[in-house]
């Protein structure tokens, strides 16, 4: 039987690569996505919340390389107006970089204790709001959600009471607290805001 030439060979050998990089390119256009971490997503952001409207999953990568400010929410507090000046920043500093995210939580004073669908609803009608909220969940204690617990390390203090505040940098990595007392019209956060969004994402 006749020996194969050196190019046949090499074109044999070949085949496993040519094989997996197809693969790769049907996936590719097929819509599928690498890995939230193999995309450079920081470790910080790389959790994954019900939205609250749709109950479908949402990554939090989507969010890296903005400045974002986190806030654990509730409906029934005396601090619950500040709905409406969250939804001002988002409104005002969103297309500079900012992204307020609410995650509504019944952790304390039970005031948080609707249903997703009537959280989304007293928001919506009372405030306006339309930043990203997500299903209510546990922000504080054994039960936190790994993001908060994530927060509460990063930053040294975990959330007191509801409307909480931690102002993320744009690379991920620094986390502020701000307590509940702080507005978010309060000077002292609009000032880190505006200085974070003079950041570029290191």
């Amino acid at each position: 039987m006749p020996l194969l030439s050196d190019a046949a060979n090499d074109r044999r050998a070949d085949l496993p690569r040519r094989a997996v990089l197809r693969a790769l390119a049907c996936a590719c256009a097929a819509g599928a996505t690498l890995p939230a971490q193999a995309a450079g997503c920081p470790p910080l952001l790389d959790h994954r919340f019900p939205e609250l409207v749709s109950g479908k999953p949402a990554s939090l990568c989507q969010f890296a390389g903005r400045v974002v400010l986190v806030v654990n929410t509730a409906s029934q507090c005396g601090f619950t107006p500040q709905y409406e000046q969250l939804e001002a920043l988002h409104r005002k500093l969103g297309a500079r970089g900012l992204t307020v995210l609410g995650f509504p939580s019944n952790d304390f004073g039970q005031q948080e204790l609707g249903s997703s669908k009537e959280i989304a609803e007293f928001c919506k009608l009372n405030y306006g709001v339309s930043f990203p909220m997500f299903e209510r969940t546990e922000v504080r204690g054994n039960g936190a959600n790994a993001f908060y617990r994530q927060l509460a390390q990063r930053s040294g203090v975990a959330p007191g009471w509801n409307f909480h505040k931690y102002l993320i940098d744009r690379s991920g990595n620094r986390v502020q607290s701000f307590d509940t007392r702080i507005a978010p019209d309060d000077a002292r956060l609009r000032r880190e805001i505006e200085r974070l969004l003079a950041e570029t994402a290191r």
